[in-house]
């Protein structure tokens, strides 16, 4: 019984979190990732209630696996090399940063625990990509549940703080050493803002919906697309390598979800990144059920500075670079939201930026940083682990 009650717990609560996100001016400020992870953490400390750890596991890296891709699929290739200079200057001076902060945080926390070299790669993975990314190679390392638990925690906690100073000061602060952003489409001309771009979202309003009945159909070829994928990366795995390696299987269903994201077709799949951002949602309340407040030790605060760290050295490194390649302040900062935070929060930045030209890039530059996080976080974690 307390396994259905765990499945269901963890397949209804973002449904539950979104509408809260969507009908309360507070939960709204929280947002249905918070308020999942919150909601997972609280039925994980009920007293008498012992949610089963394995089935959170497990739900948590199928809802990674299936996430992975139905984000991908609105992905344009042919975008990347058509946004301005600036903006892909910026862009890979955030994914340098990234590795080099989380590499350089790691090697200092090597003496502290085994699994510092996982804990660099993972960093790299959310703050390229996002979430998804982090918990990709999490599971693609085999990383300590308890690890991959707090981890996840500190990165809502410091997240939130850097992200209320992007939408608070950080134009001020970043005008102070580069230089203004001038006026026009950061695009040539002709392109437009970007596909799945919505102008209304630099003004701070709400995209239409697309949880409606005409998307069930397109929603529905997403989830398949995204079941074969997976499929077929099992049967890779075991066909090349003899044995089902969870690594081998995330770096193939993102490979997948790269090509499949080539053809227009897939590309125009209504839906299909919300239903992805759907899974991430499963993933953060399954991860919250697994916070079990008795199992958390002084590794915790040990892990919060970790991430802390990482992520202002990542941001300071980032704007300095910006500022040698003299790249302008908001789209500086437009990069750190697309690397750290990914598509979703490009329009409430954008708004606070007061720069609606800055929106579809920043959507193509979040999708980006998805593409390539696994790739950078794999790559950087296993360097570390050969060099130590």
């Amino acid at each position: 019984m307390i396994s259905i009650f765990h499945i269901a717990f963890c397949l209804i609560t973002p449904a539950v979190s979104i509408w809260a996100a969507n009908r309360f001016k507070f939960f709204k400020v929280l947002g249905p990732v918070v308020l999942s992870y919150a909601a997972g953490i609280i039925v994980a400390n009920i007293p008498g209630v012992h949610l089963d750890e394995t089935l959170g596991t497990n739900i948590a890296g199928g809802a990674v696996l299936a996430a992975i891709p139905m984000l991908l699929f609105s992905t344009d290739l042919k975008k990347w090399v058509s946004l301005a200079r600036g903006l892909l200057v910026s862009f890979a001076c955030a994914c340098f940063a990234a590795v080099v902060a989380a590499g350089a945080v790691g090697w200092a926390f090597r003496g502290w625990t085994d699994e510092w070299w996982k804990i660099a790669g993972m960093l790299v993975g959310v703050y390229v990509g996002g979430t998804a990314n982090m918990s990709a190679i999490g599971f693609a390392l085999e990383t300590n549940q308890e690890t991959f638990v707090i981890l996840n925690a500190a990165d809502v906690i410091c997240g939130a703080a850097y992200l209320f100073f992007l939408l608070s000061v950080a134009q001020k602060v970043a005008l102070k050493f580069l230089r203004p952003f001038e006026g026009g489409s950061p695009l040539p001309r002709g392109e437009g803002q970007g596909e799945g771009a919505d102008p209304l979202l630099a003004a701070g309003e709400e995209p239409p919906s697309k949880w409606a009945r005409k998307h069930i159909k397109p929603m529905a070829i997403s989830f398949a697309l995204t079941v074969a994928m997976a499929g077929a990366s099992v049967g890779l795995s075991l066909g090349i390598l003899g044995k089902l390696h969870i690594g081998f299987v995330m770096l193939g269903v993102t490979t997948f979800g790269i090509g499949a994201s080539l053809f227009k077709r897939v590309r125009d799949l209504d839906g299909s990144f919300e239903l992805g951002e759907y899974a991430l949602l499963i993933f953060c309340a399954a991860t919250g059920s697994l916070a079990d407040a008795s199992r958390v030790t002084g590794t915790s605060a040990i892990l919060l500075a970790f991430v802390f760290i990482v992520m202002v050295s990542a941001a300071v490194i980032h704007f300095a670079l910006c500022w040698l390649f003299k790249i302008d302040a908001d789209t500086a900062i437009i990069s750190s939201t697309a690397t750290i935070f990914g598509p979703p929060f490009i329009g409430p930045v954008a708004a606070a930026l007061k720069n609606r030209a800055l929106v579809g890039p920043g959507l193509t530059l979040g999708l980006a940083g998805i593409a390539l996080g696994t790739y950078l976080g794999l790559a950087t974690a296993w360097a570390l682990k050969a060099i130590a």
